[in-house]
């Protein structure tokens, strides 16, 4: 087992990501963060190597931001977002070009149900396979498979 620094190191940011794909709020994302792995340390003896410590940690993250949800006793809309890795662009144009082609998707994944947003952003953004966003959501493989061909086929028909 790795120590807790290395945990962190190496997972903050794939958690934070996947936050932040969340909330839409980058303090709020930090926030969460900070408490999901508080809360790993705290129960890091029930971590039983089943699935991968990213996907552990993103369970946790997922149900603290549900837990917040509740509390505020309101729905939160994911937004676009600007978190895809991208490879560097040679000029101003390609760059505008791209940025506008991300807004323009995560607007049309505005439309999708939260459940399919939900699986494209963990797809595209949180690079997971299948079988870890169905873990992290609760249902199997298979169903994530569905439900991102099926939210890809949503957003082709959009155009």
């Amino acid at each position: 087992m790795q120590n807790i620094e290395q945990i962190y190191e190496q997972y903050f940011e794939t958690v934070n990501k996947y936050l932040f794909c969340l909330t839409r709020n980058n303090d709020i994302s930090e926030e969460l963060t900070q408490e999901t792995f508080y809360r790993a340390v705290k129960k890091i003896d029930t971590y039983k190597g089943e699935c991968k410590m990213s996907v552990w940690l993103c369970q946790i993250a997922k149900n603290l931001w549900y837990d917040q949800c509740r509390k505020n006793k309101k729905l939160v809309n994911v937004k676009e977002t600007d978190i895809l890795n991208v490879q560097a662009l040679n000029t101003l144009e390609e760059q505008v070009i791209q940025k506008d082609e991300k807004i323009s998707l995560y607007k049309k994944m505005q439309n999708l149900d939260e459940k399919t947003r939900e699986v494209m952003y963990l797809r595209i953004t949180g690079e997971l396979s299948f079988k870890e966003i169905g873990i992290i959501l609760n249902k199997t493989e298979n169903w994530a498979r569905v439900t991102f061909y099926r939210g890809k086929n949503q957003l082709k028909e959009v155009d």
